[in-house]
């Protein structure tokens, strides 16, 4: 297989084709949609379902569940993503504690009993919606000194931040959606304190990654599920085809395999937000063979939307509010036919909508 043809594969897998009527009905969806301050869920769901789009949806629910970031689920999906996120070991939970792992390696506990004792804190603390402040405040008294660090930006010392992320949804606690500042709360009939892996559950999550952005290798699925290689190794699924992708030998459900090879035509043009599904595929390269563009699209801060266009990613985006108006320039990778300027354009126009402004505008470059 050839990257275009991947590429064709993953537009359709991922919704883009706006055949879906449903929010239920998305596989990012399935998967978890990553939200953040920049409307991200709002505006992945605006580029794949036609109509007016909206988050205030019984059906959703909001937590930080894989790597740590806010996604949106299913409600009744998220007690298998809860599970799955339960450490297979002490070295499964180090591994997600990503940037803050030496921080809890030296706590002098093993890395699970770490996450659990800030999930029962969590639990004791959040009975009732509170700021995340509050909470963090609240738990931090509540977990041995080792826990926390000492933070400049809040001038306070309070829990290391990935270990409260990975132990909130542990410990029964959500998000609150919409809410400013961030704001906990518990789940509805959570249950009890949960400390036994589930592999399976954990096995369900690369099946996943897998089935939206295959082929791919483990790494690519340690890294979105925000764990090692080898925690991967162990809760690799059954029944995949191997295929090789320019070259390298990747995976992929068997199932699919048919899809892959007579993938629809990607005949969409589409406006993704920063961290959409789409471009949350860890085969950078792949997507974007050019170095000097994958600079432009993933940044050290601030990364820009996409731009989706004849199956393929072919520019940034970026908008600057004004009041009622809503700017955005359009930055192509190469020239673009005046039709595809014009779907972009219509796709302009529902991104400006469904973020509340009533007027826009459209500036191109190059």
């Amino acid at each position: 297989m050839d990257r275009r043809q991947v590429l064709a594969y993953r537009i359709a897998e991922h919704g883009l084709h706006r055949s879906a009527a449903d929010v239920a009905d998305l596989a990012v969806v399935r998967a978890g949609l990553q939200d953040s301050m920049r409307d991200t869920a709002l505006l992945a769901l605006v580029a794949r379902l036609d109509g007016e789009v909206s988050l205030d949806d019984d059906r959703l629910v909001l937590a930080w569940t894989l790597r740590g970031a806010p996604h949106y689920h299913l409600r009744a999906d998220l007690p298998e993503a809860i599970r799955a996120l339960i450490p297979l070991d002490d070295a499964d939970a180090l591994a997600r504690m990503l940037w803050q792992r030496k921080e809890v390696a030296v706590t002098g506990k093993g890395a699970s009993e770490v996450v659990f004792t800030a999930a029962a804190a969590l639990r004791a603390v959040v009975t009732e919606p509170m700021t995340k402040g509050a909470a963090s405040t609240a738990v931090t008294k509540k977990v041995p000194d080792s826990f926390s660090r000492w933070c400049r930006g809040c001038n306070a010392t309070h829990i290391h931040e990935q270990l409260m992320r990975i132990a909130a949804p542990l410990g029964g606690v959500r998000l609150v959606a919409g809410a400013s500042p961030a704001t906990l709360a518990p789940l509805e009939g959570r249950g009890r304190l949960r400390k036994s892996p589930d592999p399976a559950a954990a096995t369900a999550v690369v099946e996943r990654y897998l089935r939206l952005n295959g082929p791919a290798s483990p790494g690519d699925a340690a890294e979105f599920a925000g764990t090692a290689r080898a925690v991967v190794d162990r809760t690799w699924p059954a029944d995949l085809a191997e295929v090789k992708v320019d070259g390298k030998v990747r995976y992929l459900p068997s199932d699919r395999l048919a899809a892959l090879e007579n993938p629809p035509e990607p005949e969409v043009v589409r406006l993704l937000p920063p961290w959409d599904p789409f471009i949350q595929a860890r085969d950078k390269a792949l997507l974007v063979p050019d170095p000097a563009r994958r600079k432009e699209v993933w940044k050290m801060l601030g990364n820009p939307g996409v731009l989706i266009a004849d199956g393929d990613i072919a520019g940034t985006w970026r908008t600057k509010s004004s009041g009622a108006k809503l700017a955005f320039t359009m930055t192509v990778f190469d020239p673009l036919r005046p039709a595809v300027r014009e779907e972009a354009e219509a796709e302009a126009a529902r991104v400006a909508a469904a973020r509340g402004f009533g007027k826009h505008t459209v500036t191109w470059v190059g």
